[in-house]
């Protein structure tokens, strides 16, 4: 009889147990932007992030979940509540459908794939992905950023070479993007676009250099022609994120800082070096540089 009680007790703490884990959040929340979430579809959140998401970003959404060692990009830790490609200025909060698109595409050159879950699945992770960083997200007095508009292109298709050419005078010359990444032109050329002398122009120019972020980890910024964009493939998306900036890292919003149309125009030539990936024009294309 003790031995049938002491199980029917252990089923009860069990059954509790389980009960209270399904059943984490007892009430409503409020988020930025003024958005009302209700219990249910935080609790329902939680469940799925459980299933698709703990393994890398870890129970705590820390990033340190079990499969994260593995990882040569380290996964978002989601209790700072900063987000990296989001479609505002680098530092704003994101809106859920910014967010939406990463689960739905994922980031290239990462362990992040993209996910088939339905719209109310995003949804619902994304409310809970929130609960991690409620210093951040929590309270009708946070604000979510502004939309990131894409303006009208002003290169057609039969100005695609003009829009390179403005774009490789940006990206050495007024933005000075090869001071993080690397250079794509000779020294000479270099030395002219960006007003300074050859002699101090060195080879760590034509080198990625590493750059500090808001995780406390390194990041490094992407060589064009060689390695995966990972938030962007097409023109459009470069002028995005070019507008917008990477949140969390040095990767600045160039929005307000130079014209749209030349960041429509820097946009056209990292897609330029962007196609050069694999391809035997690459390899001439790098040994020009020397």
């Amino acid at each position: 009889m003790k031995r049938t009680w002491l199980t029917l007790t252990s089923i009860f703490v069990l059954l509790s147990f389980v009960s209270c884990s399904e059943n984490h959040f007892r009430e409503d929340k409020v988020f930025a932007g003024g958005l009302y979430v209700k219990k249910v579809d935080l609790n329902k959140g939680k469940q799925i992030y459980t299933e698709f998401c703990m393994p890398c970003h870890g129970v705590d959404g820390d990033g340190k979940g079990v499969a994260a060692k593995a990882m040569k990009v380290p996964p978002r830790d989601f209790t700072a509540g900063v987000f990296k490609f989001g479609e505002v200025v680098a530092g704003e909060l994101p809106h859920d459908k910014h967010l939406y698109k990463i689960l739905e595409k994922g980031l290239h050159g990462t362990a992040m794939l993209p996910w088939d879950l339905t719209e109310q699945q995003m949804y619902q992770v994304v409310q809970y992905i929130k609960t991690f960083a409620p210093q951040v997200w929590e309270g009708k007095d946070k604000k979510l950023g502004e939309q990131i508009v894409v303006s009208k292109n002003p290169y057609g298709p039969a100005h695609k070479q003009a829009a390179i050419e403005a774009g490789k005078k940006v990206y050495h010359g007024e933005a000075a993007c090869w001071s993080c990444h690397k250079a794509y032109v000779p020294k000479a050329e270099l030395a002219k676009l960006a007003d300074m002398s050859v002699s101090d122009i060195t080879d760590d120019a034509y080198q990625i250099k590493l750059q500090e972020t808001e995780w406390g980890f390194k990041n490094i910024p992407p060589d064009f022609t060689w390695h995966s964009v990972r938030s962007a493939e097409t023109v459009e998306e470069l002028f995005v994120r070019l507008s917008a900036g990477v949140g969390g890292t040095a990767m600045p919003s160039w929005k307000g800082t130079i014209t749209d149309e030349q960041i429509w125009a820097l946009s056209h030539y990292v897609k330029y070096l962007m196609d050069l990936k694999d391809t035997p024009e690459r390899k001439a294309f790098m040994k020009g540089l020397k």
